[in-house]
């Protein structure tokens, strides 16, 4: 099977670029923050935030930074009971963004799906020639 074909049927070039993967949101600890962030509209604690995506208070800053630096996080301080308190929720940009990179996400697995099916039928058409069939 060439490059740019499954099951023989021709692929447009680029077919499996996937434009819609940022970079800035590919990298796994950023998208744990990310799609914490997304599930907890009203925002979080860092202290929770750094619970759940199991970072480092260094790790966690530096990736924040890098997102709001992107504009798709923001980080608010404060204090609660004479304490410093910091919140981290993410921006509107940032929610319409993941949603379009974890939408690019859905067609990497559809087309993995789809290349795995393709590749079973031929290994069953083959395995048939051979005086196979399948049980």
């Amino acid at each position: 099977m060439s490059d740019s074909t499954i099951s023989n049927v021709p692929q447009p070039p680029g077919r499996f670029a996937y434009e819609g993967l940022e970079r800035v949101i590919h990298e796994k600890a950023r998208l744990g923050i990310m799609a914490s962030l997304v599930a907890h509209p009203d925002g979080l604690l860092f202290a929770d935030l750094k619970q759940l995506c199991s970072l480092t208070d260094g790790n966690l800053n530096r990736h924040l930074a890098v997102l709001r630096e992107a504009g798709l996080v923001e980080v608010w301080k404060g204090m609660k009971r004479k304490r410093p308190q910091t919140m981290c929720r993410i921006t509107q940009q940032g929610r319409t963004r993941f949603l379009g990179y974890v939408g690019a996400l859905e067609k990497v697995i559809a087309d993995a799906a789809d290349v795995a099916e393709a590749s079973r039928a031929d290994a069953i058409s083959q395995d048939a020639a051979k005086g196979w069939s399948p049980a």
